[in-house]
């Protein structure tokens, strides 16, 4: 599902403001979860004192078998706060429960998540809930709720920008393989933009994710490109 980075951030302003923007990364790895292979992820948003509504997408370029995802996020940001609702939708091949406009309790592949977050400076904290659609299930086999927090802190170190981060579900849940509180995702991550010319330049990062919980490690690569 959507990664962080590519959630359009929106920031109280007096006229509209368009992003285009797609990632190319080596592994699409989300919350700790492995989710495909190398993969295009384009986002277009748009956003007007401090609302945003952004369409973000995931498609494998290597592995036909890997996740496509369409997710659109509605958010209003204010100073440090944040708040938002998105809709995952994940294409599942010939699942007959992939069509887009199929919104039954049981049958949907939509999955709608709120999040609340604050932004201290120093330190990211946000939480995401999973509220309706196809939510995963708890140990009775009921819905989960799945929950996932995430704390990063952003820093810079030898002309890099860095955040480190850690991510939490606190409850068991089959969204992400969970039988109680657990660590799903530690992640390391570098950026830095490359100059092409005076006027343009392409975003590099690298990212080292562990899940403890799934005991998985990963090292992705990806870059950005944008008007």
């Amino acid at each position: 599902m959507a990664a962080p980075v590519c959630i359009v951030n929106a920031i109280a302003q007096d006229k509209f403001k368009a992003t285009i923007a797609a990632d190319f990364v080596s592994n699409y790895i989300w919350r700790g979860q492995d989710m495909g292979n190398v993969s295009l992820q384009p986002t277009l948003g748009v956003a007007y004192k401090g609302f945003s509504l952004s369409a973000w997408g995931s498609v494998g370029l290597t592995n036909s078998s890997d996740t496509k995802e369409f997710d659109l996020t509605f958010s209003y940001s204010t100073g440090g706060f944040n708040v938002g609702i998105t809709d995952y939708w994940t294409n599942n091949g010939q699942d007959p429960k992939n069509r887009y406009f199929l919104y039954g309790a049981h049958e949907t592949n939509h999955v709608f998540e709120a999040n609340v977050g604050y932004d201290f400076g120093i330190l990211n904290a946000q939480v995401y809930v999973n509220f309706a659609g196809n939510d995963g299930t708890n140990k009775s086999d009921k819905r989960a709720y799945s929950t996932y927090v995430e704390l990063s802190a952003p820093f810079r170190l030898a002309t890099c920008d860095w955040t480190a981060a850690v991510g939490i579900v606190p409850m068991a849940t089959s969204s992400y393989g969970t039988t109680g509180f657990a660590v799903t995702n530690v992640s390391l991550k570098a950026a830095r933009e490359i100059c092409i010319t005076d006027k343009f330049g392409i975003p590099l990062f690298a990212q080292v994710i562990g899940n403890p919980c799934s005991q998985k490690a990963y090292f992705v690569f990806g870059f950005t490109l944008h008007p």
